[in-house]
């Protein structure tokens, strides 16, 4: 089993409440617009790190992350892109490829915008986690806790952060 803390959009900011949860997960999923590479450095210290760039990231953010990240984990197939869409009107750049090979779990960022909703038809769970940073039009600021067990996603928990 795995504890799974998924975060996006942090834009160059962590703090010791994010940190927090670090240390309490197993691995960490940044799903872009990391800003500055100081913030997954300190992730990269305390847990091994799964992340992909977005689209305020520079050249070196590009060059130590994908745009596209797709692993498994367990026995959980998961695909990971800041810029994706939601069920059912994905992004044009990935659509054709998750329709012909659906994941288990479908990660997205860029909306600062909190959303997990299944997909009955590609049989899947989408994710965003909101934004974790303090740039941008959200008044809140989120991340997605859960655990990965085999083939079972379970436990999800949202973990909010004051108000900005």
């Amino acid at each position: 089993m795995k504890k799974i803390l998924l975060l996006s959009d942090t834009h160059s900011y962590i703090d010791d409440a994010i940190l927090k949860h670090v240390k309490q997960a197993d691995e960490v999923w940044h799903a872009g617009d990391i800003g500055d590479l100081d913030v997954t450095d300190h992730i990269k210290k305390l847990k091994p790190l799964r992340a992909v760039y977005g689209n305020i990231d520079d050249a070196k953010a590009r060059s130590e992350f994908p745009l596209h990240n797709r692993f498994m984990c367990e026995d959980v197939d998961v695909w990971m892109t800041h810029i994706g869409g939601y069920p059912p009107k994905y992004n044009n750049t990935v659509r054709e490829a998750l329709i012909a090979n659906p994941p288990k779990i479908f990660i997205t960022g860029h909306s600062h915008i909190l959303k997990v909703m299944p997909d009955k038809k590609l049989n899947l769970i989408h994710m965003n986690p909101g934004a974790a940073g303090k740039h941008g039009f959200h008044k809140v600021r989120t991340m997605l806790r859960f655990k990965i067990d085999g083939a079972t996603i379970k436990d999800l928990e949202v973990i909010e952060f004051e108000t900005r």
